[in-house]
């Protein structure tokens, strides 16, 4: 139920959404002075949420700023969000990515570098599966391919979300020995995601650094293109936003953070 009434609140409040109800109900309103106002203000919003310039600024506000790596001290082990791969599309041979394909490549450098020992990785099926994978698995087996030993992949596939992610982590650390009060370990995730996470997280306990990736927010810019030009890609940066926003104030009223 918290799912679906969490997914039905992204819906109405999304950026896209709110354009459209006030276009059409200006529409049918249009004989009226309300309804040139509605389709006024949808426009307005329109221009607004499709600015590149002001779609960039408000991810780049929101994201962390990312760590240094050599600045990092060690870690026993990278703890490594899913959510990054296309479940949609079923194969048995290879991991088909989709944008966030960093929490897996930066864990696969981190290790590498030595920076972390192990790596867990947390992530079940999601909510409507049609895939049999689990995506802890198919990230362990494309970070297996990459170099990593299979002995330092720790494998939770049961989370299907984020707090979950925090709840069996948890759990599996404990269970293969670690202290939750003793150590610390390094998370993992897309920087817009990153305080709902670390929120998580600390919720349940387990104490963690952040190293945020996947980020969405480029460099500021100014010029022509970016300051007039309307773009899909704003509107999709606000959808992020906006979900994400929404995800935490549903997390603190469900007790999550």
């Amino acid at each position: 139920m918290f799912f679906y009434l969490s997914q039905f609140l992204s819906f109405l409040m999304m950026p896209l959404t709110i354009v459209m109800v006030l276009i059409i109900g200006g529409f049918f309103l249009s004989k009226k002075p309300l309804g040139k106002r509605l389709m006024l203000a949808g426009i307005i919003l329109l221009l607004f949420f499709s600015n590149q310039f002001i779609s960039n600024l408000a991810m780049k506000l929101w994201e962390p700023d990312f760590k240094i790596i050599k600045d990092l001290p060690n870690y026993e082990v990278g703890i490594v969000l899913t959510g990054v791969t296309n479940l949609s599309k079923t194969a048995y041979d290879r991991t088909f990515f989709n944008k966030g394909a960093d929490r897996a490549t930066h864990a696969v450098q981190l290790y590498k570098l030595g920076k972390i020992q192990k790596i867990l990785i947390t992530g079940g099926q999601g909510l409507d599966p049609v895939n049999p994978n689990t995506e802890a698995e198919l990230l362990r087996d494309f970070m297996m391919i990459a170099g990593v030993e299979e002995n330092d992949i720790i494998v939770e596939n049961q989370a299907k979300n984020t707090y979950q992610n925090a709840v069996f982590s948890l759990k599996t650390l404990n269970d293969k020995g670690y202290s939750s009060e003793n150590e610390k370990y390094l998370l993992i995730t897309s920087a817009f995601h990153m305080k709902r996470a670390k929120g998580c997280f600390n919720k349940v306990g387990l104490d963690t650094d952040t190293f945020p990736v996947d980020y969405y927010a480029e460099d500021i810019k100014f010029n022509i293109p970016l300051l007039l030009y309307p773009d899909p890609n704003a509107i999709f940066l606000w959808h992020k936003l906006f979900k994400e926003w929404i995800g935490i104030v549903m997390y603190k009223l469900a007790g999550y953070l």
